[in-house]
């Protein structure tokens, strides 16, 4: 055998098949799996695990760093996690495709992280991508919000014939980039505008649609959480696309008995023959835009609009109207806590529930949240704590859960490290493994490893991921299954998890001893259909 340009010996593999572990040695060559065996060929570098735990790279299946990776490309907030590849392009909002009015909506997002290119199509993107040289694997959906308002803009009412052949045209460009599929924010303008009918008519034509993924973030996770899942099951039988459902909570304590019913419709749907997953982040405090608090007509028109209604007396006490109706109890407020404004004026309201901003302030909460909106113009995050321990677990143990952080790669210091971001951006993976996997024995160790590795892998086609054997790209991960475990929290989120020694991508060695190490660009753009390049 040709010498290696890596081995790992003494190490507990766990190929991330769900199988039991082994006590072999894993070479690696060429950036791939070379070996896997009881011997120890020659190497130019050989560690030592030392009994540590070794499985394929974690897979994020839900990410949003379509932008925050090109200001922080060494993803340090994932990396240290153990997370290898990320999803992105979720909830209806990818990077691309970005032309009229949606490309007008997202200059924000770019502007403030001081991205100084422009972009309109995945070509263009991947490419900077690429000369950014990012340390995980990314991949992405396309995301519908962007095809619709790119055709549409920010209008309500259903599309047109001739709308939804432009949306399929652009839909279809995005899979021959290397999209993996479809995605859906049905809360969130456009998406929250766009009728059943019209979702199975855009996707019914898009051409071999059914080798596609399918991920929604749902109508509702609530008060209609039921009726939503049976709408994401509806379109899967329509266009025969696999059905990812995002994030999948029961929110606000009303809708907290829904959970056997939810998760047994999802049986119930993949006995009758559908392609049917869903992934979680592993924590009871969900985080989006403080403006979901609105009704769904206060976003029809985008942004400026939005910001006129909230400002027009007449609108704004409708808006306050709806908000009270659905948040009666006042306590409700404090479980929503701010997790980020764009200016120094309001910065001390960061990491503050409503209620107590509004005390401080001598205002009502609504009144609080309305005048937070218009004076930083709508770019307010919030973090609502919503949901259920108990339901969470139920989740989590189901076989077909995934992880999924929701968030966005950020780095510890930069531009990218502003706010109090959920924890989730920095503690998921080690969170699941170490508090809902080994303190709570949810399920064992392997099938653990297996949701997080080869499960995501299959599901979203990405080839030679996912697990340990000869030919597979060398994502691999090396910890401590008696001490990984997640150090940030809601007040101090930008902490580093402990127990991951090592993190190889592609064969590249991106943390050593715990230890980020810089520039290495190790990451590939991975493509539909196994296509792939190195930002090398």
């Amino acid at each position: 055998m040709a010498e290696l340009d890596l081995l790992i010996t003494n190490a507990l593999v766990h190929d991330g098949s769900g199988g039991p572990p082994q006590v072999i040695s894993v070479g690696v060559s060429g950036g791939c799996i070379a070996y896997t065996g009881r011997d120890r060929p020659p190497a130019v570098e050989t560690i030592d695990a030392g009994g540590l735990a070794l499985s394929p790279g974690f897979i994020d299946t839900h990410g949003h760093s379509e932008f925050s990776i090109l200001a922080a490309p060494d993803c340090e907030g994932k990396i240290l996690q153990g997370i290898t590849t990320e999803i992105n392009g979720n909830c209806g909002l990818s990077a691309a495709p970005l032309y009229g009015e949606v490309k007008t909506r997202r200059e924000d997002d770019i502007r403030e992280l001081d991205i100084p290119e422009r972009w309109s199509d995945f070509g263009e993107y991947f490419s900077l991508l690429q000369d950014r040289r990012p340390l995980l694997n990314f991949a992405t959906l396309t995301g519908h919000g962007n095809i619709r308002a790119c055709v549409k803009g920010y209008a309500d009412g259903r599309a047109t014939d001739e709308e939804i052949s432009c949306m399929v045209r652009l839909a279809e460009e995005s899979f021959s980039a290397g999209s993996l599929g479809v995605s859906t924010g049905l809360i969130y303008p456009p998406g929250v505008f766009t009728e059943t009918g019209e979702l199975v008519q855009f996707l019914s034509g898009i051409k071999d649609g059914k080798k596609l993924v399918y991920a929604s973030h749902m109508r509702s996770e609530g008060d209609s959480l039921l009726e939503a899942i049976e709408e994401a099951l509806t379109i899967g039988r329509e266009t025969l696309m696999k059905v990812h459902i995002s994030h999948l909570k029961t929110g606000g304590r009303q809708n907290w008995h829904k959970i056997d019913d939810a998760l047994a419709m999802i049986d119930h749907a993949v006995e009758e023959g559908l392609r049917v997953t869903f992934d979680r982040y592993p924590y009871t405090g969900a985080s989006t835009d403080l403006d979901v608090v609105s009704p769904a007509w206060a976003y029809e028109g985008g942004n400026e609009k939005e910001l006129r209604k909230i400002e027009n007396p007449g609108t704004r006490k409708q808006i306050i109207a709806h908000m009270r109706k659905a948040h009666s109890d006042r306590n409700d407020y404090r479980a929503v806590i701010v997790s980020s404004v764009r200016s120094e004026k309001n910065r001390w309201m960061e990491g503050k529930n409503v209620q107590d901003v509004a005390c401080e302030l001598g205002k009502s909460p609504e009144d609080t949240v309305l005048d937070l909106l218009a004076e930083e113009r709508l770019r307010v995050g919030a973090i609502f704590m919503s949901m259920s321990e108990d339901n969470l677990k139920k989740i989590l143990s189901h076989p077909l859960c995934m992880i999924g952080s929701d968030s966005s790669v950020r780095a510890f210091s930069g531009i990218t490290a502003r706010g109090k971001p959920h924890p989730r951006g920095f503690g998921s993976f080690p969170r699941f493994l170490g508090r809902y996997v080994r303190e709570e024995g949810l399920m064992p160790l392997e099938d653990g490893l297996r949701r997080i590795t080869s499960l995501p892998a299959e599901t979203f086609g990405l080839v030679k991921r996912g697990l340990i054997g000869k030919g597979y790209y060398a994502d691999i991960v090396l910890f401590d299954p008696a001490t990984i475990m997640d150090r940030a929290t809601y007040e101090d989120p930008f902490r580093a998890p402990e127990g991951i020694e090592y993190v190889i991508v592609n064969g590249k060695v991106v943390v050593r001893e715990g230890e980020l190490l810089q520039n290495t660009g190790a990451g590939m753009i991975l493509r539909a259909g196994g296509r792939g390049y190195t930002s090398s």
